[in-house]
């Protein structure tokens, strides 16, 4: 057991190293990411895999029919925004840590994710005091930090060696926090309520954060939150109440968005506070909020000619959204063309939507400072590359 864990060690460590040698675009030679399922590349997948439990509806297809043509882990049809990330600055691969973990072999890529489906900024045993179970996984931001901590225990001679493998790392946070606000949302806790947790998974991002530069990490990408009240799950769940108002030009649930919104503006706020800590870390904030209500607002402009507010997969209704039958299911419906949907499958979004706000972040203007002016990259990017390690 212990040969087989040293092995692990030994291949994770060389896989990072791969990529001094390989990067394309000079500026990072590896990736490292934490987050939830708009990062998750198949760790709860695998998690599941090692455990006798029932996989949950997102590990069948039509799940990674886009792109992969196979069910991969990602919660969408296809790609997510750190595999645009990967493949225009030339790595093959971000390979999930628990499958790493799991065979013991190097996989080729250049670096790790320990980003998991359904996690929360916030351990599970405040969630659980709060009467909210997570049904998917406990693996929050702390024991995915935790892990990392333990890894490069186990690689590094050195400290010397860490702050250089983080150093030349390009570190994506989350999206982290989401969930923090959906599973209470779905479990019927009042607004006014969850917006007492948003300070507490603020703190928790910028623990997270500063621990990440304490040991080396010199640029960092943090964003916030989506506008969660355009999504067919709490649309479907508020359908027809008296009680909610909706967006004018978007049909979006206005107090759900004010959650999102209030996150966002904590977050920025205390990214401030550690620029200013910090002033030779390159600390970003990716505003995934405001790049999305570009489709939100003017869905044609960006070729959803099905809109942005129903789900491509799902169990019908209004949102082609039902909580009892999940995309996936063997009774839900997928839409033909998802190319014309922004959402997926009530809560997660497209390939199409993810890469406009991949385009929006890295090439336009919705970073904090502008991610092309600390990396310039090319525009060359294609959203139908023909190949993608996963």
């Amino acid at each position: 057991m212990e040969s087989s864990s040293s092995f692990f060690t030994i291949s994770i460590f060389l896989l990072l190293l791969l990529g001094y040698n390989m990067h394309a675009s000079g500026c990072y030679t590896s990736i490292i990411s934490f987050g939830d399922s708009l990062a998750d590349t198949g760790n709860l997948k695998q998690i599941y895999s090692n455990s006798n439990l029932d996989p949950p509806h997102f590990f069948f297809p039509p799940y990674g029919e886009t792109f992969f043509h196979e069910v991969t882990g990602r919660c969408s049809n296809g790609r997510l925004i750190i595999d645009f990330i990967a493949e225009t600055l030339g790595m093959l691969g971000i390979s999930p840590y628990e499958r790493l973990k799991t065979n013991n072999v190097v996989e080729i890529g250049q670096g790790i994710n320990f980003a998991v489906a359904g996690a929360t900024a916030l351990d599970s045993s405040f969630h659980e005091a709060q009467g909210v179970h997570n049904p998917f996984t406990n693996a929050s931001l702390g024991v995915q930090l935790n892990w990392f901590k333990e890894l490069l225990r186990s690689i590094c001679v050195t400290k010397s060696d860490c702050r250089n493998l983080l150093r030349n790392s390009l570190i994506l946070m989350g999206e982290i926090g989401g969930n923090d606000y959906n599973h209470p949302i779905v479990a019927g806790k009042p607004s006014d309520e969850i917006k007492l947790y948003v300070p507490l998974v603020i703190n928790t991002i910028i623990s997270a954060l500063e621990d990440l530069i304490y040991l080396g990490a010199q640029t960092l990408v943090v964003p916030g939150n989506l506008p969660i009240g355009c999504l067919p799950t709490y649309l479907t769940l508020y359908h027809g109440s008296d009680k909610v108002e909706l967006e004018n030009t978007t049909g979006c649930l206005v107090h759900l968005n004010k959650i999102a919104e209030y996150h966002n503006e904590l977050l920025q706020m205390a990214l401030n506070q550690i620029r200013e800590l910090n002033p030779d870390v390159n600390v970003i904030y990716a505003d995934y909020y405001n790049a999305a209500m570009q489709f939100y607002r003017s869905p044609q402009k960006y070729g959803f000619t099905s809109g942005a507010l129903a789900a491509c997969c799902g169990g019908g209704g209004p949102y082609n959204y039902n909580l009892l039958v999940a995309c996936g299911d063997p009774s839900s419906r997928s839409c033909d063309h998802p190319e014309t949907y922004a959402n997926w499958d009530g809560l997660h979004l497209t390939e199409t939507a993810y890469h406009v706000i991949y385009k929006s972040l890295f090439y336009g203007t919705y970073t904090t400072p502008q991610f092309n002016t600390l990396c310039p990259i090319s525009n060359g990017h294609t959203l139908y590359a023909s190949s993608c390690s996963v």
